[in-house]
């Protein structure tokens, strides 16, 4: 159950991918001036050494995070993400990777509070050092779908959800389409992002038909593919769903897209943006 070691993919395409969504979505948010609340239900260690044992091994960062840093004329949606990666590495190097706490530290202001959780040892307390001297921010050694019950609604009326769990089981895909749901009733004006792999088989199928089927929040389906589909074994695209998501995300998700596809991908890479859910009309 807790095998799951995020170090091992640190800065590859997916997490490329799901942190532009997110720095563009928190970007969004902090646009207006009251709190928030930022909540990741699998957070992981915060920050990962490139140089280290576990991603050494597989250096996925240098068909992700490296490849794109080595790029120009990226849109605003990317270069701002790129900028905060360039912030805390060495002058033209990548020697360490952000998880998706510390994008959020890099945007939150004083004011906003956040919860992190992780279950495995090692890794939350790796977190809990990271966070230590942060104000207004929790680090939980708890099951981060079971926490939403207890920590939503939040006390700030606003806020933003990451659920990125890791799809060891396939069990995941059904806890997650359950917990969404039920965390939008406790709070249905937040802004929830649900990471999820694309992998032969298209396990991740199910969850979206029966999120597609279930959620009356309007949710923008986001997804990028490094190649036809089929040609390569293993992971090769993601997707993030976007539930209610802020106003300018489209907009810089249709610029953002497009140009990860054209620098992580392959001849035949695509984006898909379409609302699973669609706005209602007014």
């Amino acid at each position: 159950m807790l095998s799951y070691r995020h170090a091992f993919h640190a800065g590859n395409f997916a997490d490329v991918f799901k942190h532009v969504v997110l720095h563009c979505a928190l970007e969004c948010l902090v646009r207006k001036p009251t709190p928030l609340l930022y909540m990741d239900t699998h957070a992981g260690a915060g920050r990962y050494a490139l140089d280290g044992h576990m991603a050494s091994s597989a250096r996925e960062a240098d068909g992700g995070a490296a490849r794109v840093l080595a790029e120009s004329g990226a849109p605003a949606g990317v270069g701002h993400y790129l900028a905060q990666i360039r912030s805390m590495n060495p002058p033209g190097r990548l020697t360490h990777y952000p998880g998706s706490p510390e994008i959020a530290r890099g945007l939150l202001r004083d004011e906003d509070r956040m919860v992190l959780c992780e279950l495995h040892p090692a890794d939350h307390a790796a977190l809990a050092a990271l966070f230590a001297q942060r104000p207004r921010t929790q680090v939980l050694a708890s099951d981060g779908l079971a926490a939403l019950k207890s920590q939503l609604p939040p006390a700030e009326r606003r806020g933003l959800v990451l659920i990125d769990p890791p799809y060891e089981r396939a069990e995941e895909y059904r806890l997650v389409a359950t917990a969404l749901p039920e965390g939008l009733k406790r709070f249905a004006t937040g802004t929830y992002l649900l990471w999820y792999p694309r992998l032969p088989g298209d396990a991740a199928a199910p969850m979206l038909k029966r999120l597609g089927n279930g959620l009356s929040a309007p949710t923008l389906r986001l997804e990028l593919a490094l190649g036809p589909a089929g040609d390569r074994p293993g992971m090769d695209g993601c997707g993030m769903l976007v539930v209610n998501p802020p106003w300018g995300l489209e907009a810089a998700m249709r610029e953002a897209l497009p140009w990860l596809a054209a620098h992580l991908g392959r001849r035949g890479a695509r984006t898909k943006i379409e609302w699973l859910v669609p706005p209602r009309a007014n």
